[in-house]
């Protein structure tokens, strides 16, 4: 038994490692060239494997219930065509130049954040899988004074984790684990310094414990941001990501709470989640509609107090 888990793991490591050699190659490819495999790529995932094609259709379904089917499948085509590009350029991520990646993801207001960062003070950033938030992720690093530290999910992979670690990490970023969120706030409490949340990351089912209306749904909210956010009465941004064309995106930094400390238990939680449902139904195609957002239900026995009513409580009744 030991000697066939020991075999299992040598092989498991020898095809990742080979996985990784052959993005490594790829990311070398001109994105033009690479444009073209995203097109082979899309008609893959799409027509011939269905990738998530169920889990994607109930999603926008349940999220847009006043839309047809045939508007649902032009979303759901869009979706696919931009999920097989963003694949590619997150390859692309192991070589492009710091000058291409400027070229394509623009920020705008940044100087609303550069004078918080001049005068030593720190940011928040909240953040979505939406558009490519790899690229803008990176960008960041490259774009404003202050330390930039993301917080990310570990993938259980630890090849694949240490080859986006490294990738994540090449224009001055300082990967953060989530569950080392508090011990980097300490660590740097004396620099300038941005963190940036991934906002619309589920939270497991045991740390669900704030429940609100998103996209229709019941959806448990992490809390990470506003808690940080109000204990340290640090600003908070979000960023938003506007797709421009395929390969280009426009940040916009939006304030959306300056004085967290003067803000009410869930407040802020409410603001960015309000925040980027109105992004997602402005540009729908191009969220992160095969991720299981909804896989969990609120626990009926958790104290009112902490679900949101927007009409939840009259559809759990």
């Amino acid at each position: 038994m030991r000697f066939k888990q020991t075999n299992y793991i040598v092989i498991h490591k020898g095809l990742s490692e080979a996985g990784i050699f052959l993005l490594n190659v790829l990311s070398l490819l001109p994105l033009f060239l690479l444009y073209g495999l995203a097109d082979a790529f899309y008609v893959l995932l799409f027509y011939i494997f269905g990738y998530r094609r169920k889990v994607v259709k109930e999603n926008l379904m349940n999220a847009f219930p006043e839309k047809n089917g045939t508007e649902i499948y032009a979303i759901e085509k869009r979706f696919y065509k931009f999920l097989a590009s963003l694949f590619i350029e997150v390859i692309k991520m192991k070589s492009i130049s710091k000058k291409e990646l400027n070229k394509r993801v623009k920020f705008k207001n940044a100087d609303l954040v550069e004078a918080y960062l001049k005068n030593n003070e720190s940011v928040l950033f909240c953040s979505s899988h939406y558009g490519n938030y790899e690229w803008v992720c990176m960008a960041i690093g490259l774009n404003f004074s202050g330390e930039h530290f993301p917080i990310y999910k570990p993938l259980s992979n630890k090849a694949f984790d240490n080859w986006f670690l490294k990738m994540r990490s090449r224009f001055g970023n300082n990967m953060v684990s989530m569950r080392q969120t508090l011990r980097a706030i300490q660590a740097n409490k004396h620099k300038s310094t941005i963190f940036t949340f991934g906002s619309d990351q589920a939270p497991s089912k045991d740390e669900s414990n704030y429940w609100t209306t998103f996209l229709n749904q019941q959806s448990s909210i992490q809390l990470g941001v506003e808690k940080i956010a109000r204990k340290t009465n640090r600003p908070v941004f979000y960023l938003k990501i506007n797709y421009l064309k395929r390969g280009y995106y426009e940040v916009d930094c939006v304030p959306i709470c300056i004085n967290p400390s003067e803000t009410g238990e869930f407040e802020i939680t409410d603001m960015h989640t309000l925040f980027l449902e109105d992004i997602i139904k402005e540009a729908p195609a191009y969220w992160l509609w095969s991720h299981r957002r909804w896989k969990y239900k609120p626990d009926p026995k958790v104290s009112s107090t902490h679900i949101k009513d927007y009409g939840i409580m009259d559809a759990m009744a």
